[in-house]
């Protein structure tokens, strides 16, 4: 079993090839077939990379992630291989051309074996919302894995990889992690490229790792971080080492008021999180309850704004320009109506005729302003934490995963998002990190926040916390 990227590393160097790692890695996934994790393994082109690893491992001059085996969340283009969103309107769709992430990735020897089952064009926080059946939770079936990126987390989970990618518009990394005692790191906006990421949101996605350590969480955004020609929203600032030494520094920690003491948080979660509250006061860190007044107002703003960016974004798939066509369609009209009502599942139509609703005319200064105003109050009061605190701390999730089909009002199931929609509104950096289990051994995590592009300081306060609770993960 490879949990880690060190157990691949020290394999390799008794001896192990990585052919030998990726048909490990190969079986495991067949083996976990019931999961539905995997819409498609790259068997052969993840052997053939195998193969040019282990030469490179022979002439001494392989890549940082040589050996490392990773699944793509499927709205993560990588050329001459199939990219669908797991929506039926882009089903058999092979990409033309890499992602930036994976171009790096690769550059690096990474071996990407395939692309993993997400909520439809990453819309949901179940992963019961595909058009290729849902994703089980592997530690109980019976549970969803969270979503949308409920396959990545999956796989990892399962061991059916070292790492894996997801994307995050306002929960699809850090709650699958929580469901799953996984870790989930969503970058600040623009550290990491979204060129070849299929878009829902434009000013709120990111593509982010899940792994089973933080060393190799901050191993793969130091890969893939950085500016990028090919996206203009890709950030020049200059990437480091993201996770260094041991260090004496005392932090000072904001806990949301409004957060710690939600109603609906299970009193498990809330237990933990007053334990890590405790230990680092013990510690000689600086804990302190902060207020932040908007909580109510944080789902509804991001729901108005990512639908209408939605709205937009998914108007290309149309059936003529891309992706599925209406084999009942007469006439232009009927063409781009059928094949939409057919090629989209229910939550993306749903969002997409809200967003249009919230950009149509008499109603875009109501909605569409308002929530960009409103956006804009949320990151001052941000900032101003900020200003005199070295991290924000929430749970990432109220409480443990749910059953599948155990919530099935769109409202209630938006409220998943309710701690971590923050991050993406704001445009900070957080990660989920296991901190606990309930009684039952149900995995949930803790999310640590940064200002922005301060993910060294964030890797480096996680990596404190941990020694001071212990890993969950160890």
């Amino acid at each position: 079993m490879y949990k880690s990227y060190k157990d691949v590393k020290q394999a390799i160097k008794s001896g192990v090839s990585a052919v030998e790692i990726t048909n490990f890695y190969l079986k495991k996934i067949e083996e976990n077939g019931h999961l539905n994790a995997f819409l498609e393994v790259f068997e052969s082109s993840a052997l053939e990379k195998a193969k040019e690893v282990d030469a490179k491992i022979a002439d001494g001059n392989a890549g940082r992630l040589a050996g490392m085996v990773i699944g793509l969340k499927d709205n993560i283009c990588y050329q001459d291989h199939k990219v669908s969103a797991s929506s039926k309107i882009l089903e058999n769709f092979t990409s033309l051309y890499s992602a930036t992430v994976v171009e790096r990735l690769l550059a690096e020897d990474a071996i990407v074996i395939g692309r993993l089952n997400c909520d439809e064009f990453a819309m949901g926080s179940s992963n019961e919302n595909s058009s290729f059946g849902p994703v089980k939770n592997p530690l109980n079936n019976a549970l969803v894995p969270g979503g949308s990126s409920g396959g990545s987390a999956a796989a990892l989970a399962a061991g059916l990889c070292t790492a894996t990618l997801g994307s995050d518009t306002g929960v699809s990394i850090r709650q699958p992690a929580s469901f799953t005692g996984t870790y989930g790191m969503k970058p600040t906006y623009g550290r990491i490229s979204r060129y070849g990421l299929i878009a829902y949101a434009s000013s709120f996605d990111q593509i982010g790792p899940f792994t089973n350590s933080l060393e190799d969480s901050a191993l793969l955004l130091e890969v893939m971080a950085g500016k990028d020609e090919k996206d203009s929203t890709s950030s020049s600032k200059s990437t480091e080492k993201y996770i260094g030494e041991n260090s004496d520094k005392k932090y000072k920690i904001a806990v949301l008021k409004e957060c710690f003491e939600n109603e609906g948080i299970h009193p498990e979660v809330k237990a933990k999180m007053q334990d890590c509250m405790d230990s680092l006061v013990k510690a000689g860190h600086q804990v302190e309850l902060v207020s932040f007044p908007y909580m109510d107002y944080m789902v509804p703003t991001y729901y108005v704004l990512t639908t209408a960016e939605a709205s937009s974004n998914l108007s290309r798939f149309d059936g003529v320009h891309f992706g599925y066509r209406s084999t009942n369609a007469v006439g232009v009209e009927a063409t781009y109506k059928k094949s939409r009502t057919e090629g989209f599942g229910a939550e993306v139509k749903r969002r997409i005729m809200a967003g249009t609703f919230v950009l149509s005319h008499g109603y875009y200064d109501a909605y569409y302003t308002k929530g960009q105003k409103v956006r804009r109050v949320l990151q001052n009061r941000t900032n101003e934490i900020m200003d005199s605190a070295d991290i924000i701390l929430t749970p990432t999730t109220p409480d443990v995963a749910f059953k599948q089909n155990g919530v099935t009002d769109p409202i209630q199931m938006y409220l998943q998002d309710i701690f971590t929609v923050h991050a993406n509104l704001t445009g900070n950096p957080a990660i989920s990190l296991p901190i606990g289990k309930n009684k039952e051994g149900l995995p949930f995590g803790i999310q640590v926040m940064a200002n922005h592009f301060e993910e060294k300081k964030m890797y480096d306060f996680c990596k404190e916390l941990e020694e001071l609770m212990g890993s969950e993960n160890a």
